[in-house]
């Protein structure tokens, strides 16, 4: 992996998409995390509650269409890129460095029927001091996520064969392109369906 920049401060920034300090985001937070608890241990819970509590958007085949952290979390549902603005904003809220990663995988079955970006998060585990890689999209026949520390168990395995890329950088805030897919439409599922980007 690559870091987009070398300052782990430039990973705990408060955006608009990542708004740790809306009431809502607190008050989740006040709820999750208590200073008895580890590092590890606040990066596995907040992972586990943005997988299993958070809906992704297309497996419940909602309309809504949620981009902020905030509203991510008030309505319960979005997509990857949603739940990714999420994720980060409960782990910078802790003083957690956290980014944003990206994969382009085919939309359905074949390419075909297109592409689309994926998003998930890097967190930086201070006391390994190593980055790893985190996917909340959320679990289902055939999509089984981990909390792992090690071997990484993300949602999509990368087929290059079939024109799928794992790009490597870790961003600092979330890609332009895909805060412009959720940005710029109102549906959901047509935003899923043709509006996705390609390519990064």
């Amino acid at each position: 992996m690559i870091c987009e920049s070398e300052r782990l401060d430039d990973y705990l920034l408060e955006l608009e998409e990542v708004n740790y300090s809306n009431p809502v985001i607190k008050a989740r937070t006040e709820e999750l995390f208590h200073s008895g608890q580890d590092e590890l241990e606040k990066v596995k819970i907040a992972f586990v509650f943005v997988r299993d509590k958070i809906a992704h958007s297309w497996d419940i085949q909602g309309r809504r269409v949620t981009c902020n952290a905030s509203d991510v979390l008030l309505h319960k549902e979005g997509i990857c890129y949603a739940k990714s603005h999420l994720l980060a904003a409960l782990l910078r809220s802790q003083g957690i460095p956290a980014g944003f990663c990206y994969q382009r995988l085919m939309l359905f079955d074949t390419p075909e029927q297109g592409y689309c970006i994926h998003a998930l998060n890097a967190v930086y585990i201070n006391t390994l001091d190593k980055w790893v890689r985190l996917d909340a999209r959320g679990n289902k026949k055939g999509i089984h996520a981990e909390f792992s520390i090690g071997e990484e168990r993300l949602a999509f395995p990368v087929d290059e064969k079939m024109g799928e890329i794992d790009y490597p950088m870790i961003y600092k805030k979330p890609h332009p392109k895909t805060v412009s897919a959720l940005t710029k439409h109102r549906d959901i599922l047509d935003i899923y369906k043709h509006y996705l980007p390609e390519s990064l």
